[in-house]
């Protein structure tokens, strides 16, 4: 049996992928320059928001945030680090295993991450009304008819 190749990719295939990209970038433009704007690196950014919007609780270990920045533990590490210098995180000994650091905002992280994610969420809803009806619905769904069937 004979597997077939995948369809060769359209012009306007193209134009949707790069039409992404596009506004993909433009969006992260804006979110480091808005980190940047308020006295953190858009990394710390990522490490409020994950803490955040952490799944199930209102904290994490370092091995969870590195998990979910995918990044290395010790780098994790030295962002915390740098996020608790700037008073935007606490360390807590865990409540299971006290070899276990949990991690979580402070009232000024707190404050800092609901700021800018408000500021995230209105950028990401005017690139959605400037898109010209491009959405990621519609490159998933054209991404997923590249594929055999």
């Amino acid at each position: 049996m004979m597997l077939s190749s995948p369809p060769s990719l359209s012009k306007d295939d193209f134009e949707r992928l790069a039409d992404f990209r596009y506004r993909l970038r433009l969006f992260l433009r804006f979110s480091e320059e808005l980190a940047q704007n308020n006295g953190i690196t858009p990394l710390q950014y990522q490490l409020l928001l994950q803490l955040r919007g952490y799944p199930g609780r209102n904290w994490a270990t370092v091995a969870e945030l590195a998990q979910r920045l995918q990044s290395h533990h010790h780098s994790v590490v030295g962002l915390v680090s740098r996020c608790e210098a700037q008073q935007l995180i606490v360390r807590n000994p865990g409540r299971g295993d006290r070899r276990c650091v949990e991690i979580s905002l402070s009232s000024k992280g707190e404050e800092l991450v609901q700021r800018l994610a408000r500021a995230h969420r209105d950028e990401l809803l005017a690139l959605r009304q400037t898109s010209g009806g491009l959405s990621l619905d519609l490159l998933l769904q054209a991404a997923q008819s590249l594929v055999p069937g």
